[in-house]
């Protein structure tokens, strides 16, 4: 495919790849602006811009500068720096094998808590509470008693509150919550907020992920580790080929 010319600069050409290339070096997050033509438009003004001060700098023999050639020393360095430190790690890697073995031997670093799906009905008082009940056990459903009676927002939804760990509501209502059986719905519970009718429809007990949800998880711990290992290795052995001394 032609690689189209969008501006000529003194002879140069900037096209359509240099423009996208341009895109990529921004956060992922800041790329969308340049989705839209005037946002191009914008990032090839820039560009031509400084092609511009380029020209400028050279003709000016900006170049021949202390703060240049110093600064060039400096990027010259970081980029020489990365580049061995690329070369010395590229042979890093994580085997099948390896992560497995990892998963079967750390089952406990990736249990996930019990979690609890349910739905509640908040009154201001514990009659209210059992008068609501006994028309739940009539007949009515926990989500038209909840629509009618509840004063949480959640009564919009039915009082449905969601899937939830221990520790994030309160003592009282966490306690009935996980003990209550499925499909049942509790006696009053007093809380600091008013009293509770709870109906829970979901429990799911402690339980390991499984292996594939955390193998990419798995890998980069891993691969990070060995990395680390070749690195510092690398320095041990290059202090003793190169003088180093810490003042």
């Amino acid at each position: 495919m032609e690689d189209k010319i969008l501006a000529i600069v003194n002879g140069n050409e900037l096209t359509e790849g240099d423009l996208e290339y341009a895109i990529s070096k921004f956060p992922p997050e800041r790329r969308g602006m340049f989705s839209t033509e005037a946002g191009k438009k914008q990032l090839l003004d820039q560009m031509v811009s400084f092609e511009l001060m380029y020209l400028y700098g050279k003709e000016n023999n900006l170049d021949k500068e202390e703060n240049y050639i110093a600064a060039l020393k400096t990027a010259e360095k970081e980029i020489l720096t990365q580049v061995a430190i690329s070369k010395v790690l590229k042979d890093a890697e994580v085997t099948e094998e390896e992560a497995n073995k990892y998963y079967n031997e750390h089952k406990d670093e990736f249990k996930k808590g019990a979690l609890t799906t349910a739905k509640h009905i908040l009154v201001d008082s514990e009659e209210k509470a059992l008068e609501i009940k006994n028309e739940i056990d009539g007949g009515l459903s926990f989500e038209d008693a909840a629509k009618k009676y509840s004063s949480c927002p959640s009564k919009e939804n039915g009082g449905d509150l969601g899937e939830f760990p221990r520790g994030s509501m309160v003592k009282e209502f966490e306690n009935a919550a996980f003990s209550l059986p499925i499909g049942s719905v509790s006696s009053p519970v007093k809380t600091q907020f008013g009293y509770h009718l709870i109906f829970v429809t979901e429990r799911k007990d402690d339980n390991a992920s499984g292996y594939q949800d955390v193998k990419g998880t798995i890998y980069n711990n891993l691969l990070q580790q060995k990395q680390s290992q070749i690195y510092f290795g690398k320095i041990e052995e290059l202090k003793r080929i190169y003088n180093v001394e810490i003042k």
